[in-house]
């Protein structure tokens, strides 16, 4: 599984440089008829399928791709569209097709690196589908999808609907023949010699072409953050906009308002001119009945101060009385109290023995039922007694009759069995010779 790991990685590595490399130096975008892009896909399937596990079947034993590739749905809510298309594709029967088209769209998505790295990194989900030592799960694949990555450089567009995924024709060629230090199988690579001549004669631009894709896959990161920022900043510009239009809306109201406000502020201004002219005038006239009702004041305030002294003795004599009625309430409060205490015992005692007499009260309905029932069972047992003693009446005149008629059997016994002895008797004397067969029928007879 080492060796075949290794001899993987390798074969990834070359079908990966090849197709950029090519790519590149075509400079335009790749279609489904692309060879190095056929003989990608081709070594991508062989990579995904290393290690999967047989599953039984009513048609025997295969091995699907699209179960660990349909699981990306699930860690990531944006391949359910690429899951979608391919369920939806009509002319894909078997579940190998479905995968090929999912890896296909997947490239032109350019989120093929981005999936297979969300799938590497749940290998508890991958342990259903994959051995132990599977190249998904080991560090070989960890690499590969790290070379997927140079991958969104390139622009395909691939026709998935017309093309025959279910039984796509590859040729064999043994890899191992080509300056492989690691020996390995056979693998169904079309047009594997391409990949080769790529690695071969084009070593002389690797490091112009490195810091290319580099340089590329920068800018492309560079953009990706730009473009989500520029999301971000055009949704903030949507809120804002929509923010102030409610502001503009606030403000002409708040103006409107406004108006409104000055011109009922310039008419409280002319009515509160109105109002202070007619307290000027109506201040004067009161001035003048001040000082006049002033002298009368005068006049009338000895008067006033006799009243008062007399209103002073009246008042404490009524502050007297009130001490002393305040006094008495105090008594009578306290004893309104105390008899609303002796109120709330006689209560309780009251309740106490309410509730005695209701049990009392159950206690003799309970008695007066069970002295129902006793009376109920002994009228029943009455009956019985009466109804067993006629039965034992009965039983006794059987069995006075019973002792009558075993006596009379026992009687005739008796006569029959004195008959049968005087019989064998006199047999036994009218004989002529005495036999022992004779003997013992006597003797039987007798007893």
């Amino acid at each position: 599984m080492a060796m075949e790991r290794a001899n993987l990685l390798n074969m990834a590595k070359l079908s990966i440089k090849g197709l950029i490399e090519s790519a590149l130096s075509f400079g335009r975008t790749l279609d489904s008829d692309y060879p190095p892009l056929q003989q990608f896909f081709v070594v991508m399937e062989h990579c995904l399928k290393h290690g999967l596990k047989v599953k039984k079947s009513f048609l025997g034993f295969n091995k699907s791709l699209w179960g660990p590739l349909e699981l990306v749905e699930k860690l990531c809510p944006e391949a359910a569209e690429i899951s979608a298309s391919v369920r939806d594709l009509p002319g894909l029967k078997t579940p190998l097709g479905r995968a090929r088209a999912w890896l296909r769209l997947a490239l032109m998505q350019k989120r093929l690196a981005d999936y297979l790295r969300l799938l590497i990194t749940r290998k508890d989900l991958l342990s259903d589908f994959y051995e132990d030592s599977a190249l998904m799960l080991e560090e070989e694949g960890a690499v590969i999808v790290g070379l997927l990555v140079g991958l969104n450089v390139i622009d395909a567009n691939l026709c998935v609907k017309g093309e025959d995924l279910d039984s796509q024709v590859t040729s064999t060629v043994r890899p191992c023949c080509c300056s492989f230090s690691v020996k390995c199988g056979w693998f169904p690579i079309p047009n594997v010699s391409l990949i080769f001549f790529f690695y071969c004669f084009h070593d002389n631009r690797n490091s112009q072409i490195a810091s290319i894709l580099d340089q590329k896959n920068y800018v492309e990161e560079l953009n990706r953050q730009l473009n989500s920022t520029v999301h971000g900043l055009q949704s903030r510009v949507d809120s804002l906009e929509k923010s102030n239009s409610k502001l503009i809306e606030e403000l002409a109201i708040a103006k409107n308002n406004i108006i409104k406000l000055q011109e009922e502020n310039q008419q409280l201004r002319s009515e509160n001119n109105l109002i202070l002219l007619k307290a000027q005038q109506h201040l004067e006239v009161a001035q003048g009945d001040v000082s006049l009702e002033r002298d009368a004041y005068k006049q009338s305030r000895q008067g006033l101060d006799e009243m008062y002294n007399e209103a002073r003795r009246q008042l404490k004599e009524e502050c007297q009385l009130r001490q002393d009625v305040e006094n008495e309430l105090v008594a009578q409060v306290s004893m309104k109290q105390e008899m609303e205490l002796a109120m709330k015992l006689l209560e309780k005692d009251i309740h106490e023995k309410q509730d005695t007499l209701i049990g009392l009260r159950h206690q003799l309905d309970e008695v007066k039922a069970i002295n129902v029932e006793m009376y109920q069972k002994m009228q029943s047992s009455d009956e019985e007694m009466k109804k067993k003693n006629n039965v034992i009446s009965r039983l006794e005149e059987k069995t006075n009759q019973i002792t009558a008629t075993m006596k009379q059997l026992e009687q005739s016994d008796k006569e029959l069995l004195s008959q049968t002895r005087t019989l064998a008797m006199s047999f036994v004397k009218c004989a002529s010779t005495d036999t022992e067969h004779q003997y013992k029928l006597v003797k039987d007879i007798s007893f």
